[in-house]
């Protein structure tokens, strides 16, 4: 008798496991009802700057830190530099040229900079900063009961009231303004991601390998389902 294979069941899915609720509005909302706000910061080299200009940054920083009144996280990712889109201009524009010589030499570039990023391994740093609000981060009132509940069922979260959502995030804002702010003191610019660029962060940092062959769709074509 042949023994039947049972089906297999599907495995739990990695939202689940994730501290994310949702990403709207151009924040992350928690499961634990905080939020958090993410900042692309540009970057600068200091070992080119004057001395006198290395002291100003350096002071800078330290007023930086010293001026603030809550915590934030300062994240580098960093990632094997995609130039294939360039290339790809490169070899159109070497098939379009009517010049052999010029054709020659586009073809010799073409080879000169794929050998430098393979044998380079040239990597591309992006700089953020994550801001946070917890309205109870001064009362500490979170029961140890609750945080050990949160830990074993990581798929239940905090289901915010719309009002809530908007004072907590009038204030997170009012946050991530006070740090660009001062991020600019430095000579740093920095931009506010939005929604799209949020998830597409998350997106590119769970799913490395699959984002360099399907590109993430805009969230308005999206359809998610609730976890």
């Amino acid at each position: 008798m042949r023994s039947q294979k049972k089906p297999i069941k599907p495995g739990v899915a990695t939202q689940r496991f994730l501290s994310i609720q949702e990403i709207r509005d151009d924040v992350i909302i928690m499961k634990d009802g905080t939020l958090r706000g993410v900042l692309l910061v540009s970057s600068l080299n200091f070992a080119l700057k004057s001395m006198e200009e290395q002291e100003a940054i350096i002071q800078a920083y330290m007023a930086f830190l010293n001026g603030l009144e809550f915590s934030v996280q300062i994240v580098i990712q960093s990632r094997r530099m995609n130039i294939d889109g360039y290339l790809a201009s490169i070899a159109q524009y070497e098939k379009e040229s009517t010049n052999e010589l010029l054709k020659a030499q586009i073809a010799d570039y073409q080879n000169f900079i794929s050998e430098l990023i393979e044998l380079g391994q040239i990597m591309q740093k992006r700089f953020y900063v994550v801001i946070p609000y917890d309205p109870l981060e001064e009362k500490k009132k979170k029961n140890f009961f609750i945080r050990l509940q949160g830990a074993l069922s990581p798929s239940v979260g905090v289901r915010l009231k719309e009002k809530q959502f908007q004072d907590r995030r009038d204030i997170l804002l009012k946050r991530i303004s006070i740090v660009q702010s001062q991020l600019g003191s430095m000579d740093l610019e920095s931009a506010s991601l939005n929604t799209q660029s949020l998830i597409e962060l998350f997106y590119t940092t769970y799913n490395p390998d699959l984002f360099e062959t399907e590109k993430l769709l805009d969230i308005s074509k999206i359809q998610h389902e609730e976890f």
